[in-house]
């Protein structure tokens, strides 16, 4: 049997309103985030060790920002349908990352870096731009993938221009953070 795939047109095809999905992850993930930075961690957690999640989380931060990358290369080459995979794929190793992130700032207390002088600028310059501009990702994000999928190209080109730089600055920093204050956990 030979099946023929459906075309909608723009008139039939009946877009989304996404606007309240997105406020509502972004306000319980940034929220759940800030709850968490500062706590002492769970006491005397001995299921496994937990100093393994930020390796982790750097991990999935560099698969993101390979396939970011990738993304990006697929896109100027116009081929759309490979960049939604990698796209898609960064979703998903984000969504890992923030699982991992989560489940060590539960569980563990914070770690304070060490390091002095310009080293320290440099750690702290990184860290509060990377924390700020995380916090943007979120929505940004899923705006921009909402508006993939509503089909409405000429707005998230526009947005992509902004999330696609921040998104890889953060998920970059996001491994440089952790190399920086590895010595330290």
């Amino acid at each position: 049997m030979n099946e023929s795939k459906i075309e909608v047109s723009e008139k039939e095809f009946k877009k989304r309103n996404y606007k309240p999905m997105i406020i509502w992850l972004s306000v319980i993930l940034i929220g759940a985030i800030a709850l968490l930075s500062g706590r002492r961690g769970a006491d005397e957690f001995t299921a496994f060790d937990i100093t393994i999640l930020p390796m982790m989380n750097a991990i999935f931060n560099s698969f993101t920002f390979v396939f970011l990358v990738a993304a990006l290369v697929a896109i100027l080459r116009k081929n759309v349908k490979v960049h939604q995979i990698f796209i898609y794929a960064a979703f998903v190793t984000t969504f890992f990352f923030l699982l991992s992130y989560v489940a060590y700032h539960y569980l563990a207390p914070s770690t304070s870096f060490g390091g002095t002088g310009l080293q320290a600028a440099f750690y702290y310059f990184i860290l509060i731009t990377h924390i700020i501009l995380a916090a943007a990702i979120v929505p940004l994000a899923l705006t921009t993938v909402t508006r993939a999928w509503n089909r409405e190209n000429k707005l998230h080109k526009k947005i992509a221009h902004w999330t696609m730089p921040i998104w890889l600055y953060v998920s970059f920093t996001g491994v440089l953070v952790y190399i920086l204050i590895r010595p330290y956990y």
